[in-house]
Formats: C-alpha cells, sequence, structure tokens
C-alpha cells in the first residue's frame, strides 16, 4: 500500500460513516454571535461562556499590551520569553485560587500533557475519569506509567482502583465539567480518596472556572476541595487562550525543570498576558454575568424539555442533545444552519458509538430571543 492509498482509504472510510470532520470559516461578532461566507448566525457552538472575548476591556488591555510590549514574547520563557506582566498574572492567579504557584501554559493541552510527561515514570499508574480529555488519555498513552481509567464520575470506581497495590506513585485525573456532557465531577467525594503521601489529584477545570463557585473560581470551590494539580484554560470564560497549572512551591519548581512543553514553547505574548489579568478582573467582578448566563440555561432548558430528544442532565453552559446516529446529527444541525443558528454536531470518536450529538453551549452574551430563537428552530427539525 502506498502512502496516499492509505490517505484516501482513511478518508473514504470516514466520509462513509458520516464522521469527516470539516473546518468553516467563522468570524467571532458580538452578541453571541459568527460571520460565516458573509452571513451572521447566532453561535450555540463556542465556549466563550461569559461573552469575554468581546468584551472592551480585554480588547484595550491587549491593544495597551501590544504597545508597551509588541505583539509576540519571542522566546521560551526560560530564555527571554517571561515578562514582568506574566509573572503578574501567575501570582494573581495563585492568590485568586489559593495555590503556591501558577505556572502559564499556551493551551491546557500541552499542560496535561507536561504534568503527565514530566511526573510519570514506570511502575507508577494514572487513574483517570473515563471521559477524560483527549490530552490527557494521549499523554498516558505515551507514558511509561500504566493507565487504569474509571467509570465516569464514579467514587467507588477510583476507590476500587486506588485499593489494588501499585509499586510506584499514583495520579488521579479528573474534569471539573465535562465537556461533551457537561456534567459535574463529584469532586467532595473523590478527593478524600486522594489523601495520602503516593497519590496526587489532579482536576482539569477548563470548563467550570469563570463560570462556577465564588468570584468564578469553579469546580473545586463548589466542591470545597483543593487538588494537588488544577488546570485552569483561558479559551472558555475567560474569553482568550492559553491556560495556567495551580500547585505547590515544591511542584512548581520540579516542573520548571522537567516540564518539556514548558520549557522549549515559546512564551505567550506579554499582551495576552495582559488582556488575561484584565479577564480576571471582570471575572471576580462578574456576578451579573454568572447569573444571566444561569437564567440563559434555565430558560433553555425549560423549552428543550418538550423536545423529543433527549437532554443531558447538565446544568452549566454546556447542554447536549443526543440524537443519536451520525446523519440525524448532521442533518439536523444543518436544519439549524438554514435558519441562521451556528450549531455543530459532535460524532464518534469523540462521543461514543450511537450518541452523535448536538453540543449546544450557552453563553452570557445570548439574550431571551436568541434562545428562543433556538428552541423554535429545533422544535421544528425534530417533526
Amino acid at each position: 500500500m502506498t502512502w496516499q492509498a492509505r490517505i484516501d482509504a482513511a478518508l473514504a472510510a470516514r466520509e462513509a460513516s458520516h464522521s469527516l470532520r470539516r473546518r468553516a470559516v467563522c468570524d467571532p461578532a458580538r452578541g453571541g454571535a459568527l460571520v460565516n461566507e458573509g452571513v451572521r448566525y447566532r453561535n450555540f457552538s463556542g465556549n466563550d461562556y461569559l461573552g469575554l472575548s468581546q468584551h472592551p476591556q480585554l480588547i484595550e488591555a491587549w491593544q495597551q499590551g501590544a504597545r508597551t510590549w509588541g505583539v509576540g514574547s519571542g522566546a521560551s520563557g526560560h530564555v527571554s520569553g517571561y515578562s514582568r506582566a506574566h509573572q503578574t498574572l501567575e501570582e494573581d492567579l495563585a492568590r485568586w485560587l489559593g495555590f503556591d504557584r501558577a505556572l502559564l501554559f499556551i493551551s491546557g493541552f500541552a499542560a496535561n500533557q507536561a504534568v503527565v510527561a514530566a511526573l510519570m515514570q514506570a511502575p507508577d499508574r494514572i487513574l483517570a475519569d473515563r471521559l477524560s480529555h483527549a490530552s490527557l488519555l494521549e499523554a498516558a498513552s505515551h507514558s511509561p506509567a500504566t493507565l487504569r481509567r474509571f467509570a465516569h464520575n464514579s467514587p467507588a470506581a477510583l476507590a476500587a482502583l486506588l485499593d489494588k497495590p501499585c509499586d510506584g506513585l499514583t495520579l488521579a485525573f479528573t474534569e471539573g465539567v465535562f465537556s461533551m456532557d457537561g456534567d459535574c465531577a463529584p469532586l467532595a467525594a473523590l478527593a478524600p480518596l486522594t489523601r495520602n503521601d503516593n497519590t496526587l489529584l489532579m482536576v482539569d477545570d477548563a470548563h467550570g472556572i469563570g463560570v462556577l463557585g465564588r468570584e468564578g473560581r469553579g469546580s473545586c470551590d463548589v466542591a470545597g476541595i483543593k487538588p494537588d494539580l488544577l488546570l485552569v484554560t483561558f479559551g472558555k470564560a475567560f474569553g482568550l487562550s492559553g491556560a495556567a497549572l495551580l500547585c505547590s512551591e515544591p511542584m512548581a519548581k520540579y516542573l520548571l525543570q522537567t516540564a518539556r512543553h514548558l520549557i522549549y514553547s515559546t512564551a505567550m505574548p506579554a499582551a495576552q498576558a495582559q488582556a488575561l489579568k484584565a479577564a480576571l478582573t471582570v471575572i471576580r467582578e462578574g456576578d451579573e454575568l454568572r447569573a444571566r448566563l444561569e437564567r440563559n440555561i434555565a430558560r433553555f432548558r425549560a423549552g428543550a424539555a418538550r423536545l423529543p430528544l433527549a437532554l443531558a442532565d447538565s446544568q452549566t453552559a454546556i447542554q447536549p442533545l443526543i440524537v443519536g446516529e451520525n446523519a440525524a446529527a448532521l442533518a439536523l444541525a444543518q436544519t439549524l444552519r438554514e435558519r441562521g443558528l451556528w450549531v455543530t454536531a459532535i460524532r464518534p470518536p469523540t462521543v461514543p458509538p450511537g450518541t452523535a450529538r448536538l453540543r449546544l453551549t450557552i453563553s452570557a452574551a445570548h439574550q431571551d430571543d436568541d434562545i428562543d430563537a433556538l428552541l423554535e428552530a429545533l422544535y421544528d427539525g425534530c417533526r
């Protein structure tokens, strides 16, 4: 078989199973919207939960940062790319979330991979929720440590794995809010299971930070726990991009020596760090934004309960409607697209076979008429 034949066969198989991924050019617009090929759509597929990507304070902060420091950091943070803006943001994040240190990463994907690569050895083990993010699972597959996945959101399943003997150390991993189902991990029940010198608990709170808890401190604040490692990302409620890992002082010192994703990546621009600092201020003062998001979620769920589709048990901004087969999910998404609603069908392998869905996301930027237009189109599309 030639390389071309292999590629052609793989693409043909994806096409036949209605699972071929395609990108579209989407230009962001205000008010929870986007523009594609000159047409404005109400956007129900993004992760901009508080609408901060268009917030004037963040835009001004980035522009001011660019005028002060330029538009690129120019190097890894271990060389010359770590500025006062980066340091200040790390310090503010650590104080806000109650940790010794915060380390900035270029993405949450990179941060998850960095932790596994830097910490795990043979005969260590990684105990991960079955629905953990692809970044963690991919890193685990490349690690000399053993990966074991426990039943989704099951403290009993994690406890059973922890009771099994291990000659090495253990990293227990879960998300705060799961990205495809929108449900929350039982962190208050999981955390006590990991309180020993041989186990670290890591929580990836990409979809909870900024939205849940006091001042938007996230899932761990709601649960009243402090994990050993907390990952927060900036591409969702913060409205920007990048990530930070919150940890102890010794852990930060160790990762600064060993985390290759940190050492060998160009640091985020200082202007971006300044915009993130502005986002943090808006989030901490953003109770009204969070209240508006909650109202929008409640309005959607009340209307969607009458649809002939399975509505996931989620109280978060992620509101999946389970359709089932790939072709049916794609067809419904296209029907909504024709009504001016940008909704993406999520299909295997991202979700289990037979659970293709519309992964709807609600934002504080949406107005009542946006939610109502979505519900009306869904009713019509399901007839």
